[in-house]
């Protein structure tokens, strides 16, 4: 993309599995541009559907969140052929560097937020799909910007729902291990302040089936 190849401002940010990021100057704003890559494995005519498919996807995804009182950041534009979005650059710390240097008391307030903002984007049939803290921005208003919608969709079943909170529970596990429970209980409160104890309990018992589900696949690995 021209913008990202002759502006001498752009820097890379972030290259990732799907795509990389750079940062940039947008009509005097900093910005954040997306650019999905092709993938040399995939079928060339797959590839683009792949990643036309997404590019469209994850701003519609962003605009429904957004709907549904979740911080994420502005679309300035989205360019289909070149499977390129320019957003909104939010300043701020990711949650998952600023939970590992609160207090306790400043963690659970944080993941209370954190969950009831899950809570807000499934009752509105919305699915994260890459729920980590790495994802998620604390601007410097205090709120917190939901990012990477790439892997998302608009899905009501309790199944997708669960599988949303297990990979979140897998991210707290990997990247917090050291009080990742307290955290997820937090989160599991603010979750079910928001969507209430009976659908929450639903959802709880679908993430336990997944988590059934992959220890079972591992012994029979073993």
């Amino acid at each position: 993309m021209d913008t990202v190849d002759k502006t001498p401002k752009t820097q890379l940010l972030k290259k990732g599995a799907e795509a990389s990021l750079f940062l940039t100057q947008w009509y005097g704003k900093e910005a954040i541009i997306k650019v999905r890559i092709p993938k040399k494995y995939r079928p060339p005519t797959l590839d683009q559907q792949i990643r036309r498919y997404r590019t469209i996807h994850e701003p519609q995804l962003m605009h429904h969140a957004k709907t549904a009182g979740i911080a994420t950041p502005l679309i300035y534009m989205v360019n289909v052929p070149q499977s390129t979005i320019i957003m909104q650059y939010i300043k701020g710390p990711q949650i998952k560097t600023l939970l590992n240097n609160l207090d306790q008391p400043n963690q659970h307030a944080l993941c209370l937020q954190i969950g009831k903002s899950i809570a807000h984007l499934h009752n509105s049939g919305l699915i994260h799909g890459d729920l980590t803290t790495s994802n998620m921005i604390q601007a410097q208003n205090g709120q917190i910007y939901f990012i990477d919608f790439g892997l998302g969709e608009k899905n009501a079943e309790l199944e997708a729902q669960g599988v949303d909170l297990h990979l979140f529970k897998r991210a707290l596990q990997s990247t917090h291990f050291s009080f990742w429970e307290d955290c997820l209980s937090s989160v599991l409160c603010g979750y079910t302040s928001i969507r209430g104890e009976a659908l929450s309990e639903k959802v709880y018992e679908k993430t336990r089936q997944i988590e059934s589900r992959g220890r079972y696949v591992e012994e029979r690995k073993q």
